[in-house]
């Protein structure tokens, strides 16, 4: 049976520059990580994965690490990596160590920890724990066909177990170029506690021996992924439930090779609202498209930190407490859905709690509204916009040259009629901006009051029947306009 063990320092070894004990001391302390492959742009659920990771160790004063885990030199990119570091940051997820920022483990990028994969795989061969393979794709296929055919799970065969040494020199001399298998022990209970899911356990004889290093010489998924956080002293793994299946081999990894193991914890994916899998069209959105749409880095965080996770309190919540109130114990195992109508409402909240000065940043609208109008116009439409495009709408229905009256706001024009313009006009020559005598005389002179008096009015001056305050748009408005638009009514 194998357990996860408590993290202690190993037996003093020497791998590169560097020694475990000299940072296995530290490891008392909470360290998470986020570990994406830069293969794409960084959407919802990788996000929240590190949104989470962050949060475990901001509340707990630990270190929150980046590593690029960029072996499929295929599919990885550098443009990607630059766009996830941007995304992270922009976000507010900040990390202490990582690239751009260093540490005592650098690099960060594991296609540049060759050399330190070298000695493990050393290490493994020696105790004679791993073996090379020759079977091929084909090979390997057509053994899993079978297996699924009589009924058995498919798991490695075995076949190059059991080659000698000379018929796997022989191979070698003729070019052929293997992969590294793990040779997994019979007839042992993989066990661990996960954070979300609770007591786990495996048995290694439904794993098969699994490749720790590609024929291309890059290392595999399993093995540099758990090499790595037990050498960056990662305490805590918050990742996807479609990981689950790859802790029991992790683990007996660095049991082979007598490192330490962090807690994971396996965290339920999120669904559509049809309850299937993310698509571009149900939320498998990029960070980079919801910025690029307007979203706000607070409204995506008080979103991300609810989606399989629950708040005491259902209330907006600044980074710092979103970190304070996080818990591994509030993780749900069903599956989270993706609800756009929730996220759209932590944009609001985030438009809500925002400052003027960053509300005019975000908004974008300099060009449409009067020098030194900024933040009163800000103020006026907070409540009636969630993104800049609406923000653009008001500015253009406050301040543009020509305003074309919706369908319904004709309609409520023409039924008010001329008289009332007139009337609405004399009072504001007479109070101007002084919007509660101007209303008061308005409703005296034409004997209205409620929405016959309010309606008119907002038609006249915004063209819209809903909307800011009339007493904010008469403040904002230029004189002659508004003197403009009541005459074009009558």
């Amino acid at each position: 049976m194998i357990v996860q063990r408590e993290r202690a320092p190993p037996d003093l070894v020497t791998v590169g520059a560097f020694r475990y004990h000299e940072f296995m001391m530290i490891t008392e302390n909470v360290k998470t990580r986020f570990a994406p492959s830069p293969t794409g742009l960084l959407h919802l659920g990788n996000v929240r994965t590190a949104l989470f990771n962050a949060l475990l160790a901001q509340r707990s004063a630990g270190r929150f690490l980046l590593r690029i885990e960029d072996t499929d030199q295929e599919r990885s990119r550098a443009e990607y990596v630059e766009a996830l570091q941007d995304d992270l940051r922009w976000l507010g997820l900040d990390w202490q160590e990582g690239p751009g920022v260093g540490g005592p483990q650098a690099p960060y990028a594991q296609s540049e920890r060759s050399t330190v994969y070298a000695r493990f795989y050393q290490q493994l061969e020696a105790a004679e724990r791993v073996y090379p393979c020759f079977c091929s794709p084909a090979e390997l296929a057509l053994s899993r066909k079978a297996q699924l055919a009589s009924g058995r799970p498919p798991r490695y065969a075995g076949t190059c177990a059991r080659l000698g040494e000379g018929e796997r020199q022989t191979r070698i001399a003729r070019g052929a170029a293997p992969t590294l298998r793990f040779r997994v022990p019979a007839g042992q209970a993989v066990e661990f506690g996960d954070l979300v899911r609770g007591a786990q356990r495996f048995s290694s004889d439904d794993i098969g021996d699994f490749v720790i290093r590609r024929a291309d010489g890059t290392p595999q998924f399993f093995f540099a992924n758990a090499v790595d956080d037990a050498l960056m002293a990662i305490t805590h793994v918050l990742r996807g439930e479609d990981h689950l299946a790859n802790t029991p081999r992790q683990l007996l990894l660095l049991e082979a090779l007598d490192l330490p193991a962090p807690r994971y914890g396996h965290l339920a994916l999120i669904v559509g609202s049809d309850g299937g899998p993310l698509s571009k069209r149900a939320g498998d959105l990029s960070v980079r498209e919801l910025r690029a749409s307007g979203y706000l880095p607070e409204a995506l965080l008080n979103y991300l930190a609810r989606l399989g996770h629950a708040y005491a309190r259902d209330v907006w919540m600044d980074p710092a407490e979103l970190a304070a109130n996080f818990s591994t114990e509030h993780l749900g195992r069903a599956p989270a859905r993706y609800d756009e109508a929730q996220l759209l409402h932590w944009q609001s909240e985030a438009i809500r709690h925002a400052t003027a000065d960053r509300l005019w940043e975000w908004a974008g609208a300099r060009e449409r509204v009067p020098a030194g109008s900024g933040a009163d116009f800000i103020e006026a439409v907070r409540a009636n916009i969630r993104f800049p495009a609406d923000v653009a709408f008001w500015a253009e229905r406050l301040f543009g040259a020509e305003l074309a009256p919706s369908d319904d706001s004709k309609a409520i024009i023409r039924e008010a009629g001329s008289a009332f313009f007139e009337h609405a006009l004399a009072a504001y020559e007479r109070h101007g901006v002084a919007y509660p005598p101007l209303v008061a005389e308005l409703r005296q002179l034409t004997g209205l009051k409620g929405k016959p008096l309010f309606m008119p009015l907002r038609a006249a001056l915004t063209g819209e029947t809903h909307g800011p305050e009339l007493a904010r748009i008469l403040a904002l408005l230029p004189p002659e306009t508004v003197r403009r638009r009541l005459r074009a009514c009558h």
